[in-house]
């Protein structure tokens, strides 16, 4: 017998929030960040991308540490461990892709490579990749790694399609908001995976998040509106906390072994 079969129908409160609509508006808010944020650090404060992966994933680890200690879930200390993987992924993408020369193509496939690994992993190792098992710290590290690479290859990917693809921001976000519906049309209508459509909308999620980043904040002759990563980044902060605040999130439901 699987451990998915094994679970039991009791169920305890978990420490990640039920995937609710607002859920994923405050994701596509926090990938968004993420990409003005990581660019902020790295380009305007010119402090590189080694140095600015370096200082993000400090974050991204007392963030993690502190979100697997928590006894219930926290929106805030949520949310901010989101926002951390998604600066890191943009900053480490950016290293990779550039710094390495290895190039968007290279730089997606090796880590959507790196992505299918942890997922591998976590399943071989816990029998489920379902949110719903999140009931140990092991299987809560799994998350984390799984996300930040998940957030990592979002911005490899939407650099490849706006650029080596040459579909620019615009053209980037119609793919990804297209695919994202393509998603939400699976879960209503077709018994496909909950789980797999879970993982594919949070992946499709950060290239979105990565092109209307740069949308907002690239030169008007790279096809952005050259808006200031600062005021881009105070914005997108702003909304995140007002939507937490506004419409309180519950915690998802943990199936107990």
């Amino acid at each position: 017998m699987s451990l998915n079969n094994s679970l039991s129908l009791e169920s305890a409160v978990g420490k990640v929030p039920a995937l609710t609509l607002m859920f994923w508006l405050i994701k596509i808010l926090a990938t968004t960040l993420g990409e003005t944020a990581g660019d902020a650090l790295s380009m305007s404060m010119n402090l590189g991308y080694l140095l600015s992966t370096l200082i993000f994933a400090g974050l991204f680890l007392v963030a993690v540490v502190a979100q697997i200690k928590a006894s219930k879930f926290h929106p805030f200390l949520y949310w901010t461990t989101i926002i951390a993987t998604t600066t890191v992924g943009t900053t480490l993408a950016d290293f990779a892709t550039r710094s390495l020369g290895i190039g968007y193509t290279g730089g997606s496939t090796l880590l959507f490579a790196l992505l299918l690994a942890s997922l591998g992993v976590w399943y071989k190792t816990m029998g489920s990749v379902s949110v719903s098992t999140l009931s140990s710290s092991k299987a809560e590290m799994f998350y984390w790694v799984t996300i930040m690479f998940s957030q990592t290859l979002g911005t490899a990917l939407g650099d490849w399609t706006a650029d080596t693809a040459g579909l620019g921001y615009v053209g980037a976000a119609l793919i990804f908001g297209s695919l994202l519906a393509v998603v939400v049309i699976a879960y209503y209508f077709t018994q496909l995976s909950r789980t797999f459509l879970f993982w594919s909308a949070f992946i499709l999620t950060r290239p979105l998040g990565a092109v209307v980043g740069d949308f907002l904040d690239k030169p008007l002759s790279a096809g952005g509106l050259a808006l200031s990563r600062y005021s881009a980044s105070a914005s997108l902060i702003f909304m995140i906390i007002a939507c937490i605040l506004l419409f309180p999130q519950r915690a998802g439901a943990t199936a107990k072994h």
